[in-house]
């Protein structure tokens, strides 16, 4: 196969779900071999859905998906599977394999053998070092995320598709993921809302526009894209006031001349074409992806005390792998706002755990505060909850009109309303996550990554809401960019 040579490309394709969500319509593009591939789009636009048409988990209602003939494509998915969790690491790379029939192993009696050197060598790409026999779950949502990159890794793919990768992952985790991707010799697409991250090695831009459910294509980096976009954006505003003008102008003449009667009223009619001409002319300047409306978290403003108070934790030390008791002396109030840092592993995440439950040693948190935790992996949504009920329910007064306009907000509307929470995109999770925070009034918020799957037009909002919120806030986040952006009182650096 030449580097030029093309190994998928969509031809006239269309694709819906149900009978009235179209995703994708009669779209063409394709993907030439070697090349570093970004997809971009706004939350729910379909983005993951594309991956599961290139891979053939879901089919086209029309068209076709070209692939390149005895391509091997794997794909690192955005979380583990719950049904995965109970997986031993041996077991979860062995399930990569299922319905691979180009791996060639071995398989007698329900062992599988030769797998074994292959996870070490394939651990060590991602910088991750753990026993075989190690449960899934009990890995933190980064060390989740280099085991999610690892399982495609692995299978060595001809196309791998990555699918928020940089999710969860400290900054380490992100520069040696960059640097990985800067040498893989193979083809790639990427979906991630992470645009330094992206322009470190992409080559070209796959745009998924919700609007017209077609996909634009775009040759150069991350940041050479966007500015070709702005400037479309611009020079189409521009022809299209022009035009108008143009309209105008014929439309006064026409309106001019019909009322002198006679002969004049031809040069009228030729007028009033012509400004039809003219509109036919105009384009349809591509519209930018909706950002979140500004919102207000309200807290307990009546509360006055301490809200939590913390004297003591648990660390899983990143040399000795053993568990560490750590003093701390830490009182939040309101409008303090705290920040926990860390490398992946050493338990941020289950700090922030125990703290929203209420069962962590050395910590503790008034009684007469509510909590609202915003966990990484939306477990504290019901996911056979529909959007409906799930935000209806924390409302200590469940006012329909209320819950609606809080709702539409963050873009939750229409047929959203009635769907299942399981059945959302990960980052419509994430705005139904938000939305329901907002109706739930909490006095402490208690937040997981809270930006991991959300659309990069969100997060300038997000964080002016955390800035905003009076009450008292524990934030993790591994996003510097989002960090800088908001006001920190207090840091806690789990690892110092």
């Amino acid at each position: 196969m030449s580097k030029n040579e093309t190994i998928l490309r969509f031809e006239d394709l269309s694709f819906e779900y149900g009978h009235n969500k179209q995703i994708l319509e009669e779209v063409n593009c394709s993907i030439r071999k070697g090349s570093k591939v970004t997809i971009m789009g706004q939350n729910g636009a379909g983005k993951s859905t594309i991956f599961s048409l290139i891979t053939g988990t879901l089919k086209p209602e029309s068209g076709k998906v070209h692939r390149s003939l005895g391509m091997s494509i794997a794909i690192a998915r955005q979380v583990i599977p719950r049904d995965e969790l109970g997986l031993t690491v041996r077991e979860f790379f062995a399930k990569s394999f299922e319905d691979s029939a180009e791996a060639g192993l071995r398989k007698d009696g329900g062992k599988i053998y030769d797998i074994e050197p292959r996870i070490d060598e394939i651990l060590d790409a991602v910088n991750l070092h753990a026993p075989h026999d190690k449960i899934i779950s009990t890995f933190s949502g980064g060390q989740q995320a280099r085991l999610l990159l690892a399982s495609a890794l692995i299978q060595d793919p001809d196309l791998l598709l990555l699918d928020e990768p940089t999710n969860n992952l400290d900054k380490v985790g992100i520069e040696h993921l960059t640097q990985f991707l800067i040498n893989y010799p193979k083809t790639v697409i990427v979906i991630s809302h992470e645009a330094h991250f992206l322009n470190a090695f992409t080559d070209g831009v796959l745009y998924l526009d919700v609007y017209t459910k077609k996909v634009e294509q775009y040759v150069g980096n991350y940041f050479d894209v966007t500015a070709q976009i702005t400037d479309r954006v611009e020079k189409e505003n521009r022809k299209n006031a022009q035009l108008a003008k143009e309209i105008q102008e014929n439309k006064d003449k026409a309106n001019f001349f019909a009322n002198k009667g006679g002969q004049m009223r031809l040069v009228a009619k030729r007028m009033r074409e012509k400004a039809e001409e003219l509109e036919d002319e105009m384009v349809d300047v591509r519209r930018e992806d909706k950002a979140i409306k500004s919102f207000t978290i309200p807290g307990q403003s009546d509360f006055i005390g301490d809200i939590l108070t913390i004297t003591g934790f648990s660390i899983m030390s990143p040399k000795t792998r053993k568990v560490v008791q750590k003093k701390a002396k830490i009182t939040l109030r309101r409008n303090q706002h705290l920040l926990l840092k860390g490398p992946n592993g050493i338990g941020k995440s289950s700090l922030l755990e125990s703290l929203a439950s209420g069962t962590a040693a050395g910590a503790s948190i008034n009684p007469d505060i509510k909590v609202g935790y915003y966990r990484q992996d939306f477990s504290m949504l019901d996911f056979e909850d529909t959007v409906h009920d799930c935000l209806l329910r924390v409302m200590d007064k469940q006012i329909e009109q209320e819950m609606r306009a809080v709702a539409a907000g963050f873009l939750i509307v229409g047929d959203m309303m009635s769907t299942k929470i399981g059945s959302l995109s990960e980052g419509q999770k994430g705005l139904v996550a938000f939305a329901r925070l907002v109706l739930q009034k909490p006095g402490l918020l208690i937040m997981d990554e809270p930006t991991n799957h959300i659309n990069f037009r969100h997060i300038p909002v997000i964080a002016e809401a955390l800035n905003k919120y009076e009450g008292a806030l524990v934030l993790v986040s591994h996003v510097p960019d989002f960090v800088e952006k908001i006001r920190i009182d207090e840091v806690l650096d789990l690892e110092k």
